[in-house]
């Protein structure tokens, strides 16, 4: 008999998700926009973002611990009450004269409950649903959280544009209280570890344990790591740097095209996970090399019509089309790899495995994105340059890894 995905904690997660999302996509929103109007400098919100990031790479393995140990339904319920009244009191306290201390300090605390509520969720999902319905289950929310980023930043502009960024602000609260509200009714067992020693004890016991999992235990969950890191290096690198670049500098578009490209783009993210959701029972290890080589394929388009003597408008559209090719695998390469390591970890490891793999995402998209800067401002006039050989080595990367993936279970 066939397990029902949307049970009543299922559920319940997921309202909470798109809620939660919605609600830290118009935050986002907000927060830019203010930041651009009282500085004129986008480096400096550059700047602030990329520090803010520092707490959850660093937090993250505590993180984990912590939903390994702790009773998941209440942590997640404390961290997004915790959420509500940290933008409440930036919504409180903000002018135009502390914008900056009041932005960035929010950010910072963001990114410190981040750090925990990520591999909390991700813990959760698991001990929901079982068999192929975890990876349909990663896949609706990968669906949420692409149709919260298509549809938040559209209502979230209006809304700032007519009102301002505080109703915005208070508007988010809403959205971190309602979804602490749908996690209250969430049941899940708790079954508590104990722990011998302090807490740096049992932080370091769990730590090396963990590890220990990955390294030698399950290998494979640290090789899809490290190919995971890798190829987000190189496919992140040109589609979030690359993108805007290429609209705006190089074709010489306006903002219309590149909204009606990110738009495409998001739609092509929930296209991805609807597959994933679709194929989960065909979806098995030995074909993930197949998805991640089908990325550099889907990355050469792009970079031979450059090449070609064609209109900018047709470079446009063939960039688009390449770009949402790339966008759709990443989306199920995501699921996949997420539903598989959480498969392959018991119950009492996934909490912090689950904040490796984040902390690991983390650490390497920021590098990839300067790398690829620096190429795009270098090669501005030949683009094909970087294109053509980051799809061909991610190609390569993806058909090495084969043989690997076809000896491992």
């Amino acid at each position: 008999m066939t397990e029902r995905l949307f049970t009543k904690n299922f559920t319940l997660l997921i309202l909470g998700q798109l809620t939660s999302l919605f609600g830290n996509f118009i935050l986002r929103l907000a927060l830019s926009m203010y930041i651009l109007e009282v500085t004129g400098s986008a480096a400096i919100f550059a700047g602030i973002l990329s520090a803010a990031t520092v707490p959850t790479i660093l937090l993250s393995p505590l993180g984990g611990i912590l939903a390994d140990r702790a009773d998941r339904r209440n942590i997640m319920v404390a961290l997004d009450a915790l959420t509500g009244v940290s933008v409440l009191c930036a919504a409180i306290f903000l002018t135009e004269h502390n914008a900056i201390a009041v932005i960035g300090t929010l950010l910072i605390l963001l990114s410190v409950l981040g750090a925990f509520e990520t591999p909390t969720v991700q813990a959760c999902i698991p001990t929901m649903l079982q068999g192929d319905n975890i990876m349909k289950g990663n896949a609706v929310v990968n669906q949420v959280a692409s149709l919260s980023c298509l549809t938040a930043p559209a209502l979230g502009g209006v809304l700032y544009a007519m009102f301002g960024p505080r109703p915005v602000l208070y508007a988010s609260v809403v959205c971190f209280f309602i979804t602490a509200l749908f996690e209250c009714f969430i049941k899940l067992s708790y079954p508590r570890i104990q722990g011998e020693g302090g807490v740096l004890r049992i932080v370091k016991q769990d730590f090396f344990s963990s590890m220990k999992y990955i390294s030698k235990e399950q290998t494979s969950i640290s090789k899809m790591l490290l190919l995971t890191a890798l190829t987000r290096f190189f496919v992140m690198g040109v589609t979030i740097v690359g993108l805007p670049f290429l609209v705006r500098t190089v074709l010489g578009f306006n903002a219309k095209y590149y909204g009606a490209a990110e738009s495409t783009l998001a739609v092509a993210t929930i296209l991805g996970s609807i597959a994933a959701g679709v194929f989960a029972e065909k979806l098995k290890l030995d074909k993930l090399s197949v998805l991640f080589a089908s990325l550099g394929i889907f990355m050469l388009p792009a970079g031979v019509v450059f090449l070609l003597p064609v209109d900018a408008i047709i470079k446009y559209i063939v960039t688009i089309v390449s770009f949402s090719g790339v966008q759709a695998v990443v989306s199920i390469v995501s699921v996949f790899v997420v539903s598989l390591i959480q498969q392959r970890t018991p119950n009492h490891l996934i909490g912090k495995v689950m904040a490796y793999t984040s902390a690991v995402t983390l650490c390497v998209q920021p590098i990839g994105q300067i790398v690829y800067g620096f190429l795009f401002d270098r090669f501005h006039s030949t683009v094909y340059f970087v294109l053509i050989p980051t799809g061909i080595i991610v190609c390569i990367m993806g058909l090495a890894a084969m043989i690997f993936f076809r000896k491992t279970n």
